[in-house]
């Protein structure tokens, strides 16, 4: 009897991930190999195989292609079952507890790719309070605001910011102008919005400014919220400029100067000790940190 010639398994691998995936970048980063070793086994493959897999640049299947997919994902599918373990039954879930404008502004948008990337995770998103980094449910990774380290859980620094006074071009034309707001004379004119996720002092001692923290101005608990407040003229806002991108953007909100500062905070994603020996925790904790990055 002649040996079988079964393909190699990281051709089958490169394969399915960029069947699924359709992108070379994201089946290497997928694979953690390199975008020209996800070609080399593809052309491997269909060398071995005397077939087309791919039709197009945009990696749809052929006819042959796709239902090789079909075998190769059954066998694929029966290779994980170990004899003896109990199939696991249903999707996995992954519960994620995240702040409200950071959810819209920043995740949102991006999670499109992790769905395909990750389809047989079940993301559920819940809503942590920001200035206690509380959360109404139990979450297995944890979105937090501040300097840490903090108690009880390990953390991973995700994003760093930088702050910059706006306000509506309705404000600035009714209060301004601020000629680059950056002296005790011009930002005494001002109204400010006060947030206790973004005090002002960083602002008023990166600049040398000798005013107080304000205390009698309308105050929000939440950055989104703050920054529809100043949309709406209720005054001058300290926004975190990759978070608020979407109101400068717009034209809703307007910088009152060039200069932006660190902000003294920072996010992190958390978790209690163990949960990343879950795969779904690890997977989204890195995809999170690179999607981020681009």
């Amino acid at each position: 009897m002649s040996a079988r010639r079964i393909p190699p398994i990281h051709g089958l691998l490169a394969f399915e991930a960029l069947a699924r995936l359709r992108s070379v970048t994201g089946a290497a980063e997928e694979l953690s190999v390199t975008p020209s070793a996800v070609s080399h086994r593809i052309r491997q493959l269909e060398s071995q195989l005397g077939l087309k897999l791919f039709a197009r640049g945009d990696f749809s299947l052929t006819a042959d292609g796709a239902a090789y997919l079909a075998r190769v994902i059954e066998a694929l599918d029966a290779l994980q079952e170990v004899p003896g373990r109990r199939a696991v039954v249903g999707p996995t879930r992954l519960r994620v507890a995240v702040m409200p404008t950071f959810s819209r502004q920043l995740l949102l948008p991006r999670l499109s790719l992790f769905r395909h990337r990750y389809p047989d995770i079940h993301l559920i998103l819940q809503v942590t309070i920001p200035v206690l980094n509380v959360t109404a449910e139990e979450a297995d990774i944890e979105l937090r605001f501040g300097t840490g380290p903090f108690p009880d859980r390990e953390s991973m620094h995700l994003l760093s910011e930088e702050v910059c006074p706006v306000c509506s071009p309705d404000y600035f034309n009714e209060a301004g102008p601020f000629d680059g707001f950056e002296t005790d004379a011009v930002v005494s004119r001002a109204r400010l919005i006060r947030s206790p996720l973004e005090p002002w002092r960083t602002w008023l001692k990166a600049c040398g400014i000798s005013l107080r923290e304000p205390d009698s101005s309308a105050q929000f608990n939440d950055i989104g919220l703050m920054l529809d407040a100043a949309v709406a003229g209720f005054g001058v806002a300290l926004m975190r400029l990759k978070l608020g991108a979407a109101w400068l953007d717009s034209g809703r909100l307007i910088r009152l100067s060039r200069h932006s500062v660190p902000s003294p905070h920072h996010y992190f994603l958390c978790w209690k000790p163990g949960t990343l020996e879950r795969w779904e925790c690890a997977a989204f904790v890195d995809w999170l940190r690179q999607s981020l990055r681009d």
